[in-house]
């Protein structure tokens, strides 16, 4: 194989290239060297295109069943985030996509509140903005909702609802 052109060696290491989205790649590449779109200097340069190209394919999937299974749960929307962010390195997820997987995996509430704005963000840092804001607002309001209601009922007398559990 050594005596062969480059051309040659690429169109031998072709042939064992088969199945799948290798195919659909193998007729892009051959086109491509056929019109000289493209040009490889030595086979070895091809092989790592090659490798480049089809390495770590298992990774994104895995990466990207991990980012559809992500929810966020009972956790604060920074928690999520970070997790999401992390889910998302090596997915190959952007733009409008990534912005419907956050959107998927946030809590309805936030989600529904965040789309029922005026101007919807455009950009994932300012849908990842927003919603820390939204969520950060909804947990505090719970706060204080617990501490007035827990106020308002020791005021008309009413025992705490803890206190309610344990009477007869």
């Amino acid at each position: 194989m050594r005596e062969e052109t480059v051309e040659g060696q690429i169109q031998w290491i072709l042939s064992y290239v088969q199945g799948g989205s290798a195919d659909v790649w193998k007729e892009n590449i051959m086109e491509e060297l056929e019109s000289g779109e493209i040009e490889y200097k030595t086979a070895e340069e091809f092989l790592m295109s090659l490798k480049k190209e089809f390495r770590g394919g298992e990774d994104k999937s895995v990466k990207v069943v991990e980012l559809r299974k992500l929810e966020q749960g009972g956790r604060t929307m920074e928690e999520f985030m970070q997790k999401f962010k992390r889910a998302t390195r090596g997915s190959r997820y952007e733009g409008r996509l990534l912005i419907e997987e956050f959107k998927r995996g946030m809590n309805g509430g936030i989600r529904r509140k965040l789309i029922e704005m005026e101007n919807l963000p455009v950009f994932i840092k300012q849908w990842y903005k927003r919603a820390m804001a939204l969520n950060r607002n909804w947990r505090e309001s719970r706060r204080e909702e617990e501490r007035l209601g827990g106020k308002k009922e020791q005021e008309r007398g009413a025992p705490k609802q803890e206190q309610r559990q344990n009477l007869p």
